[in-house]
């Protein structure tokens, strides 16, 4: 029988710093397809960044009022510390610059942050709870996410944005209560795909608990199976059949 292995590492490797710009931007430009093809659009909230290569205190983010399934490469922003568009044309998201800026500031670990008000997501967050370890997937986020419990409104206080980011801390994921949720990860791959697995998790628990009364993963199965499911290179891999079959569909977004 053959070798189980795990998930394979990043292979990854960059000439120039323009080679990696580029490589970022085609990964976020698909991954707005991939938010438009599961339905995670709710007009023009959402937002999806990477941090810029060579400039680390800038990042490329989507302009407001576009439509997750009709974002080409050409129309992403550059935005910098101070939540000015330097390159691009286009809005700036007044809550994308709160939120992302803020991540990305606290923490250098970050290459990409995903949020959008999809529908199981932001119905699970009206709870006030953190996700349970009821599958294998949601093991994934077994002591790895958080609870943000202090929804004012809309996120355009750069206070609220920094709390934000504490509540996040080291973690993965961050459900903002009566808001949706949010994932980060050391590459676009990895943060969007943490994004929809949780998504899926929050659906399954939720159809789970109108059926009946789950039954938990026991704490020390759930670690051993985070171990395998919930790391960086099982959220890079895992990205790697979506964006494939993303860009075979819909080849003009990087147009």
């Amino acid at each position: 029988m053959p070798q189980s292995v795990g998930f394979p590492s990043q292979t990854e490797s960059f000439a120039t710093v323009e080679e990696e710009r580029l490589h970022r931007k085609k990964r976020l430009t698909a991954a707005f397809r991939l938010f438009g093809k599961f339905g995670f659009d709710e007009g023009a909230a959402g937002h999806i960044t990477v941090r810029d290569p060579q400039h680390t205190d800038h990042f490329w983010v989507n302009p407001f009022g576009v439509s997750f399934k009709q974002m080409t490469m050409s129309q992403l922003l550059l935005v910098n510390h101070k939540g000015e568009v330097v390159e691009g044309e286009g809005l700036l998201n007044g809550a994308a610059f709160t939120i992302h800026g803020n991540i990305h500031a606290a923490r250098p670990d970050v290459i990409a942050a995903a949020h959008a008000h999809s529908v199981y997501g932001k119905s699970w967050s009206s709870l006030g709870r953190k996700l349970d370890p009821l599958t294998q997937d949601s093991c994934a986020f077994y002591e790895d996410h958080s609870l943000f419990d202090d929804f004012t409104g809309v996120v355009l206080d750069d206070s609220e944005g920094k709390r934000i980011g504490t509540v996040l801390g080291q973690y993965k994921a961050c459900i903002l209560q009566n808001h949706g949720l949010l994932t980060v990860g050391e590459s676009v791959d990895s943060a969007v795909w943490w994004f929809i697995t949780m998504e899926r998790t929050c659906q399954a628990q939720l159809l789970a608990e109108a059926a009946g009364t789950p039954k938990l993963i026991r704490p020390e199965i759930a670690n051993i199976t985070y171990d395998t499911v919930g790391t960086e290179q099982a959220g890079w891999f895992s990205f790697q059949p979506l964006y494939n079959v993303i860009v075979a569909e819909e080849p003009d977004m990087f147009d």
